[in-house]
């Protein structure tokens, strides 16, 4: 983007390009015709036609080479570009005239109509030179051709208005920049026009937007370096319009291909301060710029300048919003989190209350049972041996009482503490019921329960692998609970072998038991259930006072079971339905099962 050295104009002290005055200033055109969008004579009037054997009527009849250019292509689209650009052009053109050829030079003006696009111009002009045999006719010299005449007034202000209007319209960047480029290059008819947003004391930028004539390479993308560009440093720096010209011949002489050949650049400003670069580039030919047009650049760039600051300051204060939400959102979250804790927090608070009230309860009442048996034993008040070793029995129940109500408590507490401790081994499961049937079978007859164990057939023992004690421990608080809860009926004891290997404590083992304890006993409601494994809680408080204990059983049972790489589940279809629970043990080893 570099300008060429041998061709840049410099603005005049008002920040415009001086418009280069016409050759024929003062002197009447010889040539006046007018055509339409395919080439065809209208008109014909030319005072020398005689001197060149030429018959207006032949030439309005479209006699072949009676009076033609030469490169009959390129003029047509001349034609067709001043229609659409509505903007008069000045060039010097080869035309056959009769038997020979002459250089013209002339002025293409569009024809304007009311409320309608044009479809006529008209020519004028005057010959130049006559070409000799030697000389080879090129058309239109793109190199010497260039627009001379302004954009009238109505239309400098329409343009601005429409180009205007559409940027203005929204506050979207990308449609901003986009809509520039298109209503700009399009109305100016530049073989390209591309923008570059600029913030700044920035060192390049970059074309996020662009308009292109169709054929000519995008630039999309591209970035340039504006210590490097003369032509975007002096516009940044003036807040003016650059012009620069690149000579053709010269360039391809030292084998480079011009991307341009004319380029015109000015800078978008807010408040003198530039935000953005707006390039032009006529890539077919060297174009002068008239006084409208840089006028046209000027005043755009303007209101795009302030257009790109508004939209700015609405894209910041957008994304202040967005962060003002964000961080409003992070709040309430914050706030929401610290009030479920505050819950939580409570809500255990009142549990381990209501623990420690029921707690104080049970240790007091197996306390106060030692402590009345052994006084009725130390103030002689047992009639006999046997009333008295009943005493001691009845103090010997009352301790170890107090002594599982203190484990539990011990038990919660290093398990809360992360200091639980587990030794797994071999454990026989015949021998784990048989002691289960022996510990609970005095509260079993006690309330006239049926009990019962139901083992799945096996030609070998099923060893478990897990804490024998601690296993001990589940299988009493499950029982115990069964027995507590069930007033008539029974508890039964069911294993179920299941065949699926599993990794407990960095070991494959063969399988897990699921040992089931169900009771006919009073159940639970479905919406209890979840606070069955809570520590310190009990379902009812009201049957906490009727059936006892501190609330921490199932919590215990499920914590130890987990520990030994099982888990635990209840099951209740409702008050008064029953109650079961689940829970699995790893296997240490497959058993033989026995076919049905």
């Amino acid at each position: 983007m570099i300008p060429s050295t041998n061709f840049q104009t410099s603005l005049s002290d008002n920040g415009r390009l001086p418009v280069q005055k016409d050759q024929a200033q003062g002197t009447a055109s010889e040539l006046v015709f007018s055509q339409d969008t395919e080439g065809n004579y209208l008109s014909f009037h030319w005072q020398e036609s005689e001197v060149y054997g030429i018959s207006p009527d032949l030439v309005l009849k479209g006699a072949s080479q009676i009076f033609s250019p030469v490169d009959v292509a390129s003029y047509q689209n001349r034609i067709k570009r001043v229609l659409s650009s509505l903007s008069p052009e000045r060039f010097k053109c080869h035309f056959y005239c009769g038997e020979q050829t002459l250089l013209l030079d002339l002025v293409m003006s569009p024809v304007l109509l009311p409320d309608r696009l044009p479809s006529t111009v008209v020519v004028a002009g005057y010959p130049v030179s006559a070409a000799t045999e030697d000389s080879t006719p090129a058309g239109l010299d793109s190199a010497i051709a260039y627009p001379t005449l302004s954009l009238s007034s109505d239309r400098y202000q329409k343009l601005l208005t429409q180009i205007a209007w559409n940027i203005r319209r929204t506050l979207d960047l990308p449609i901003i920049w986009q809509q520039t480029v298109k209503g700009l290059g399009k109305a100016l008819s530049a073989s390209r026009c591309v923008v570059c947003p600029y913030k700044p004391l920035s060192q390049k930028v970059e074309v996020i937007a662009e308009y292109c004539e169709e054929g000519i390479p995008s630039m999309r993308g591209q970035e340039f370096w504006i210590a490097e560009d003369p032509c975007l440093r002096d516009a940044i720096s003036t807040l003016k319009p650059v012009i620069a010209q690149r000579d053709a011949d010269s360039l391809e002489k030292n084998g480079e291909v011009p991307p341009w050949h004319s380029m015109l650049v000015v800078a978008t400003c807010y408040q003198d301060q530039p935000n953005g670069l707006i390039i032009l580039h006529q890539c077919d030919r060297v174009r002068l710029w008239s006084e409208a047009e840089l006028e046209l650049m000027q005043d755009l760039a303007d209101q795009v300048g302030t257009a790109v600051a508004h939209a700015t300051l609405f894209a910041d204060s957008q994304a202040l919003t967005t962060k003002l939400q964000l961080a409003n959102n992070s709040l309430k979250q914050q706030h929401r989190e610290l009030e479920e804790a505050r819950s939580q927090a409570e809500a255990a608070s009142r549990l381990k209350s209501e623990f420690l009230a029921n707690t104080s309860h049970e240790l007091r009442t197996p306390l106060n049972g030692m402590i009345g048996f052994l006084k009725l034993i130390m103030d002689g008040m047992a009639d006999n041996p046997e009333e008295q070793n009943e005493f001691i029995k009845e103090a010997y129940r009352s301790a170890l009482h107090l002594l599982n109500i203190i484990n539990d408590v011990l038990d919660i507490a290093r398990i809360e503490a992360g200091r639980l401790e587990i030794e797994m081994l071999p454990v026989k499961l015949s021998e784990l019921l048989e002691d289960v049937e022996d510990l609970t079978r005095s509260q079993i007859l006690e309330k006239k329960l049926s009990f019962k164990i139901e083992k799945p057939p096996t030609e070998d023992e099923i060893i478990l692998f897990g804490n024998y004690q601690r296993l001990l421990q589940v299988m009493l608080n499950l029982v115990g609970n069964a027995i507590k809860f069930t007033h008539e009926g029974g508890i039964t004891v069911g294993v179920e072998i299941i065949k699926k290997k599993v990794t407990v404590h960095n070991q494959e083992l063969p399988g897990m038991a699921k040992v089931r304890v169900a009771d006919t006993g009073i159940g639970v409601s479905l919406d209890k259930q979840d606070k069955l494994f809570q520590s310190f809680s009990q379902v009812d408080g009201s049957r906490t006072r009727q059936y006892g204990g501190t609330g921490l059983g199932l919590a215990i049972t499920q914590k130890l079971v987990e520990a030994m790489g099982g888990v635990v589940n209840f099951y209740s279809m409702g008050e008064g339905l029953g109650s079961t629970v689940t829970f699995t043990v790893p296997l240490y080893q497959e058993p033989l099962m026995i076919s049905p």
